[in-house]
């Protein structure tokens, strides 16, 4: 039987605060089913696998990226967009450092939960790719102006979070000048 008040969702979200505080090689069965008060086997009648786990987790934290995102440039537009887009990206990253991490790798076909895991992904892109058009970049360049401003944004996100900032200058500040650098580049966007 299973643990009464535990369900899928409820293994998810334990996943989710495991990787926030222990990184995404932290998540274990063992330690959710220590989360959760039950004996591992009893997390078989909630969630498959390790693996369906990890993309599952990794599925609920592309969807929440993707809502914050979209709640950052709603209404706004072009540099007023990108910088609401690119403060709420890094937002994310600093509050959930695991579920961040989750959210960079992309599902490989025949994955399980792959379509799931592309359908938060896309919402992602949708967000980033209507940030985009505010700079007048042609639809067959999107994916190269998304590839541009994810490389700078994941970059600065991943130093940021693994301490690889040491240098005396407010990180603020620094991405404050990254974002207007991109502004600049998307407004001369070769088309």
């Amino acid at each position: 039987m299973p643990r009464a008040g535990l369900t899928r969702d409820a293994v998810v979200t334990l996943a989710l605060e495991t990787i926030d505080e222990l990184g995404v090689d932290g998540l274990t069965l063992a330690e959710i089913a220590g989360r959760a008060g039950v004996k591992v086997p009893s997390l078989y009648k909630h969630i498959a696998s390790l693996e369906v786990l990890r993309s599952a987790a990794a599925t609920e934290a592309t969807h929440e990226l993707a809502r914050e995102l979209r709640a950052a440039a709603v209404g706004v537009s072009r540099t007023a967009a990108l910088d609401s887009l690119a403060h709420a990206y890094r937002g994310y990253a600093l509050r959930h450092p695991g579920r961040y991490a989750a959210t960079q790798r992309a599902p490989l076909p025949g994955e399980a939960r792959e379509e799931a895991h592309a359908a938060a992904a896309t919402e992602v892109q949708q967000v980033v790719s209507a940030t985009l058009r505010g700079y007048d970049i042609a639809d067959d360049q999107l994916i190269d102006a998304t590839r541009a401003l994810r490389a700078a944004l994941h970059g600065f996100c991943a130093l940021e979070n693994g301490g690889g900032f040491a240098l005396p200058v407010s990180m603020s500040q620094s991405f404050a000048r990254m974002i207007a650098g991109l502004d600049r580049m998307l407004s001369t966007w070769p088309s």
